[in-house]
């Protein structure tokens, strides 16, 4: 008889789980390129904004800019949706 593998079980688990869930990668993704957006946005206002704003304007702007994208092609493609 095999012996259970836990490491295999729970690698294969989130692996499906990740297959399934894309929205949990997708604000992952967003907060990690936020990490880039939001020093540039805190260097532009020499220093008006606190970091925890300009984050914040920086977060803003990628939901405004992916809302703008899905909009988009909501509009152009609706066979789709």
């Amino acid at each position: 008889m095999k012996p259970f593998n836990i490491q295999r079980y729970i690698s294969t688990e989130i692996w499906d789980q990740r297959r399934k869930q894309k929205l949990p990668l997708y604000l992952f993704l967003a907060m990690c390129f936020n990490l880039v957006v939001a020093p540039l946005v805190y260097a532009a206002t020499s220093a008006s904004l606190s970091r925890t704003q300009s984050w914040a304007l920086g977060l803003l702007g990628l939901v405004t800019l992916g809302l703008a994208i899905y909009l988009f092609f909501v509009m152009f493609v609706p066979e789709k949706f």
